[in-house]
């Protein structure tokens, strides 16, 4: 039989700051966590205020709390600010990368074999790194030379030896 996935849930928080990171966080509950499986190795669509979602992972505060962060970006989108409280929405992240993959680095993953199986061969995380990293201009040009740029960066690492580093070189 197999496992059933937990469905969204939805809950209230307030905004806090991350005051080691100058940031700003929505609070997960542990019954939240626990909802999700008790674990923060868990990647899901965040939905604020039934208006703007993104994907993000758990990540852990203290005494089986976690945490989303809050860029100032999504903050000024959504008209919140500290201390306000939203509506949080959590569904599991079925996508395989927790992000959408550009289609200029789809393009040059499919046409570069070597390139493939070094990307394949890489942590879940820095595979979401380099999507994250070519996704992070508006240009389709400037997509491509990123993508480019980083396949070509991993190809002359060592294998099972690859950081950011020498990634983004």
């Amino acid at each position: 039989m197999a496992k059933k996935e937990p469905k969204p849930i939805t809950y209230k928080s307030k905004v806090y700051k991350l005051e080691h990171l100058n940031g700003h966080y929505v609070d997960v509950p542990p019954d939240v966590i626990d909802h999700f499986g008790g674990t923060f190795k868990l990647r899901v669509v965040c939905t604020l205020n039934d208006k703007l979602s993104f994907q993000t992972g758990l990540i852990a505060l203290s005494n089986g709390n976690g945490y989303i962060n809050l860029s100032a970006a999504r903050m000024k989108k959504l008209g919140i600010k500290l201390k306000d409280t939203v509506t949080v929405t959590l569904k599991k992240d079925e996508s395989k990368y927790g992000f959408d993959v550009p289609p200029e680095l789809k393009e040059l993953l499919t046409q570069d074999e070597e390139g493939m199986r070094r990307f394949k061969l890489l942590t879940p995380g820095k595979q979401r790194y380099i999507i994250y990293y070519v996704n992070g201009v508006k240009s389709s040009q400037l997509k491509i030379e990123r993508a480019v740029r980083l396949i070509t960066n991993l190809k002359n690492t060592r294998e099972g030896k690859e950081s950011f580093r020498e990634i983004l070189a």
